[in-house]
């Protein structure tokens, strides 16, 4: 599947179709979990400020897969030489830059009411998403400094790779450190300590975020796809 993708012509093709079909269940499933969220009750100590976990947690997750999509492609690219990978990774990082910048604010809004602060610098978690956060900014921003496409996509690709050293640091910081954040209460060996009235809405939103991420990718992939093949032809018509 993922070699029949990489030909740009059989992803154009399967982007075509797959793209709206992802971003119309993705908001079926957001839909769902709102409604299944915001309908159920409030949490006995954090009463409806509960309701931003349906917000917050889903896009926290999702930061830290779009950057996982993002050295990925990166991969790909700067090893293989390969433009779609180059391209998907291009695309990848305003969206995983927005779905870091919504954790972060979402967990401020959270964190005010129940951990009486709206940030805490020495907070092991809050820093390493913010790094996150930063990565995808410097990501995009180094590839916009240099005028050549071809050393601008190497160098952020390196960028990107190095960057994923990241990851494993915002997945375990609330064990390894000392942070406001609660330890995992969802994917752990023993179950999940969250109750189902909550675990419910919350998948099927970190569900329907994944499938949103999807879709917009392929949207976003295409688009570049689409700059590129303009600006080859542009060219060609210069030099003819």
């Amino acid at each position: 599947m993922i070699n029949a993708l990489a030909n740009p012509h059989r992803f154009m093709a399967f982007s075509r179709w797959a793209a709206p079909v992802l971003g119309a269940l993705s908001a079926a499933l957001i839909a769902a979990g709102l409604w299944f969220g915001f309908s159920g009750p409030g949490d006995y100590q954090q009463g409806s400020t509960v309701l931003i976990m349906y917000i917050h947690v889903p896009a926290a997750w999702m930061a830290m897969f779009s950057y996982a999509c993002l050295g990925g492609a990166s991969f790909f690219a700067l090893v293989f030489r390969h433009s779609l990978a180059d391209a998907a990774a291009r695309a990848a990082a305003p969206l995983g830059a927005a779905f870091t910048f919504l954790a972060l604010v979402t967990g401020a809004l959270w964190g005010r009411p129940m951990w009486g602060t709206w940030w805490a610098w020495g907070d092991a978690r809050l820093m390493s998403v913010l790094i996150l956060f930063l990565l995808f900014i410097g990501y995009m921003a180094l590839r916009a400094s240099i005028d050549d496409e071809a050393k601008a996509g190497r160098a952020a690709a390196i960028l990107a790779l190095v960057g994923l050293v990241n990851l494993p640091v915002v997945k375990f910081s609330v064990d390894w450190w000392n942070t406001l954040h609660q330890g995992e209460s969802i994917f752990r060996a023993d179950g999940p300590a969250v109750a189902p009235v909550f675990l419910l809405p919350l998948g099927l939103m970190g569900v329907g975020y994944t499938l949103a991420f999807g879709a917009l990718w392929m949207v976003a992939t295409r688009a570049e796809v689409w700059r590129r093949r303009a600006s080859s032809l542009a060219m060609q018509a210069a030099f003819t």
